[in-house]
């Protein structure tokens, strides 16, 4: 896996090809995280994030990272086992989303 630049969206690559494209996003004071990924390489998703937010920890202009997921989406073990919690329902353009918030401070 490679990340590209610091803040911001990021072109991921996996052994050299394109896998998708993801990262860190401040709306107002906060830090969205987003990750898409091309459907062949949806698997990587948990491996990307994990380093994505271990670039989070690392950096301390980032305190927490929030989530914002489709209220269509059922599965939320993944963001549980990060330690995101689950802080309500948001609208963000129009369109609800479920808002996670996973905090990024070094133990």
């Amino acid at each position: 896996m490679l990340f590209r630049s610091g803040l911001g969206h990021w072109a991921i690559l996996c052994n050299g090809n394109y896998v998708g494209w993801g990262g860190f996003q401040k709306e107002v004071s906060e830090w969205d995280y987003g990750l898409v990924l091309t459907p062949q390489h949806f698997g990587l998703g948990m491996i990307i994030t994990k380093k994505a937010i271990a670039f989070a920890i690392a950096d301390e202009r980032i305190p927490f990272v929030n989530f914002l997921l489709p209220p269509s989406r059922k599965n939320f073990g993944a963001l549980t086992k990060l330690g995101a919690i689950f802080l309500g329902e948001i609208e963000y353009q129009g369109a609800q989303f479920l808002k996670y918030r996973l905090g990024t401070e070094p133990n």
